[in-house]
């Protein structure tokens, strides 16, 4: 049994989302013995070298060789077994992208497919490993649940949640290691339901991912300016939390989607999409924008991108000016 207690989650936090998956995977098979990890030569990576030593027989790395990963898991999953593959987002939904299709949405096989260092978290390797078009791609698809957890402490909630879904699942994860935390105790989680974090009046921000924690201080510092906002973790982008969003329309002035993704086709689109015929106040996107990005570092990149917390707050200031 995982314990959310305030040493665990400083634990995860230090070793980022994909420690803290690997750490998660470690606990799985005491409650499912179907449980096994999948790997496209990135075992240390997943965070998956103690459930290498803990469980040899359960773990499978099949070369770098992501096709044969997606190919490999559905066989195993059609047999009954509760499958996690993991490997780079970029490789994952674009290089595998075939198999992802016919696997996981055609045939619906119950594949949890983990995206390691989606965004822009292995930014210093420049655009052929950052991956902030995997939500928008993945959208696409019928039957895949979308999850994108806002910190460590949401990684293991979804990776839980993961296991137990007789269904294809895309896991998004992201951050670096030392994240910030958004989730300090234990909590509930639901798949498709969304957390109201904070509450406002004027503003409502629907993050997804790292820019929760964004989102969060931008909030308490546009507070300070005069402007109430509601932060929202949309951690399921599908299936989209319509019940929070039905309310959000009718109680806020303005509603903004922040996200370490593209603005095209992601979190924001999916709140726009759902929007597209309904009454409602002005929704605005934050995201990165359409181009490729250099390397460089994380931090770097994050405020070249206008994703760092001063960015959000000066964005939505300005936007909410024009009311």
């Amino acid at each position: 049994m995982i314990e959310f207690n305030k040493s665990n989650i400083r634990i995860w936090s230090r070793l980022g989302s994909c420690g803290a998956y690997g750490m998660t995977m470690c606990e799985l098979p005491v409650e499912d013995d179907k449980v096994v990890a999948i790997t496209a030569d990135l075992c240390f990576y997943s965070g998956l070298d103690r459930f290498k030593q803990k469980y040899p027989d359960r773990l499978y790395n099949v070369g770098i060789a992501e096709q044969n990963l997606i190919g490999v898991a559905g066989g195993m999953a059609s047999e009954g077994l509760n499958v996690f593959a993991s490997t780079y987002a970029s490789f994952a939904v674009t290089r595998a992208l075939d198999q992802v299709k016919v696997n996981m949405g055609y045939m619906n096989l119950p594949i949890k497919l983990i995206g390691l260092t989606s965004g822009l978290s292995v930014s210093i390797l420049g655009a052929t490993h950052m991956c902030y078009e995997d939500i928008a791609i993945i959208r696409s698809l019928p039957n895949i649940v979308i999850l994108s957890p806002a910190d460590c402490t949401e990684t293991v909630k979804a990776t839980i949640a993961a296991s137990k879904y007789n269904g294809p699942v895309y896991l998004r994860l992201s951050g670096t290691m030392n994240a910030p935390i958004v989730y300090n105790e234990d909590y509930d989680f639901e798949l498709g339901k969304a957390i109201k974090l904070k509450q406002g009046k004027d503003v409502t921000i629907i993050a997804t991912g790292t820019m929760v924690y964004n989102s969060i201080k931008a909030a308490e510092e546009l507070e300070e300016d005069g402007i109430s906002c509601t932060v929202i973790d949309m951690h399921t982008i599908r299936p989209l939390d319509t019940k929070i969003l039905d309310i959000e329309c009718k109680s806020a002035k303005m509603i903004v989607t922040v996200e370490e993704h593209g603005v095209f086709g992601g979190l924001g689109a999916a709140i726009s999409d759902y929007y597209a015929d309904k009454m409602c106040c002005p929704i605005y996107k934050i995201g990165l924008s359409d181009e490729y990005k250099h390397a460089g570092t994380y931090d770097k990149l994050i405020e070249d991108t206008g994703l760092s917390i001063k960015s959000i707050k000066d964005k939505v200031k300005q936007l909410y000016s024009l009311l």
